[in-house]
């Protein structure tokens, strides 16, 4: 019984603490939060396949350093899956910071750390979701995360959007008169 009382806690904790995270990410790199934001708003397929290929070229190593019988070798493992995390926890923040632009963008009148905060407890609650979000939420949004970041780091700027122009209307027809 004691197993699963910690097991509990360290959930509850790191539930607590992943919004914290993010929200420290964005207030001490806000621009580097801001660049993830929009590369994920504009490009957000490029992220996903960055992020995929980066994290598959990545699991053969991390998986060769952590099964070596050589200490060195397992820290090595251990450091490189810690600096992915960190990467993608940048992303992730990125994230957030596009769902909290469309928090405040349907008028919920919220300050902006409020809706960043916001959203980064409705991207926690989905990844917590039994199966949907641990199966789906969890990975897509990792692996995403990912490819924004490491878009981010890399200064590779996705092009600006083009604003469609307005539709053209017929001129209004003159009436004799």
């Amino acid at each position: 019984m004691a197993d699963v009382s910690a097991i509990f806690g360290i959930l509850l904790t790191l539930g607590i603490l992943f919004p914290g995270m993010l929200t420290a990410w964005w207030l001490l790199f806000p621009a580097v939060i801001e660049r993830a934001r929009l590369r994920l708003e504009r490009t957000p397929w490029r992220c996903f396949w960055l992020g995929g290929v980066t994290g598959a070229a990545l699991v053969i190593p991390i998986a060769i350093l952590l099964a070596l019988p050589f200490g060195p070798a397992r820290l090595a493992g251990w450091g490189l899956i810690v600096v992915v995390l960190a990467f993608s926890s940048l992303g992730a923040a990125g994230l957030a910071a596009k769902m909290a632009g469309e928090i405040q963008r349907h008028g919920s009148g919220a300050t902006p750390l409020g809706a960043f905060a916001r959203a980064a407890i409705a991207l926690e609650l989905a990844a917590a979701f039994p199966i949907v979000g641990w199966f789906v939420v969890i990975p897509l949004a990792s692996v995403t995360a990912l490819g924004a970041a490491l878009f981010t780091l890399l200064r590779w700027s996705a092009a600006p959007t083009v604003e469609p122009p307005p539709p053209l209307t017929a001129p209004a027809a003159s009436q004799p008169g």
